[in-house]
């Protein structure tokens, strides 16, 4: 039994660079401004890493910062839920059929791992039905850093499933040197994918067990068996 853990933006479908605004009228109603979200880097990181570094970048008390971040994220979901342009948000390739096969099979149980708040991986997730492939997940709420995550979605799956699940029963899908570096941490197999904002040079000299240029490559791939 494999459990594929799959990220979103970057991985799944791309926003459009749709949600960094949204992000900052968020961080603006909270805290006045919008600290130093317009060069923040959110490849790979949680939102609830986005809004702590966004805000403490600029000079603010780290406690203070994450005393607000739950008014941040009620006020991100519900500008997400209302701005969205799902027309805009673009399945990336090969997506559909991978999912699709993988979900067919009884050997395979499929789930999130990614740095969006569960709100907002859903909202992002609707505008191509892909919500019904993943059942649970671990999630930007749960954490601060993407580290973080594995034992969560660990978890989650022994609750679904009734079955423990190790590093090698493992999979971790995504486009960011910081996918490959959490896998690592926790000696799970990676499958990085350039589909999203970081050069297919750049993932391949941080060593992932395997390198797609995009999934429609995927549905065959042993990093599945």
């Amino acid at each position: 039994m494999k459990l594929v853990l799959f990220d979103i933006d970057g991985t799944l479908v791309s926003c459009d660079g749709q949600t960094r605004a949204t992000f900052k009228r968020a961080l603006e109603s909270v805290y006045g401004d919008g600290g130093i979200i317009d060069t923040y880097d959110f490849s790979g990181k949680t939102d609830t890493r986005i809004v702590f570094d966004a805000m403490t970048g600029a000079g603010r008390p780290a406690d203070e910062v994450m005393a607000r971040i739950s008014k941040v994220r009620d006020r991100y979901l519900a500008g997400l839920e209302r701005e969205l342009d799902h027309a805009r948000v673009r399945l990336l390739p090969g997506v559909g059929p991978l999912l699709e096969r993988l979900a067919s099979r009884d050997d395979v149980v499929l789930a999130l791992l990614t740095g969006n708040w569960e709100g907002g991986a859903r909202i992002k997730l609707a505008s191509h039905d892909l919500n019904r492939y993943f059942a649970f997940g671990s999630f930007g709420d749960d954490v601060l850093d993407r580290n973080d995550l594995p034992p969560l979605a660990w978890e989650r799956a022994r609750s679904a499933t009734g079955r423990g699940f190790g590093p090698h029963e493992t999979l971790i899908v995504g486009d960011s040197l910081l996918d490959i570096a959490c896998a690592r941490a926790h000696g799970i197999p990676c499958l990085a994918v350039a589909t999203g904002l970081t050069h297919a040079g750049t993932l391949r000299a941080a060593n992932p067990d395997w390198l797609l240029r995009e999934l429609t490559e995927a549905p065959d791939h042993e990093a599945f068996d």
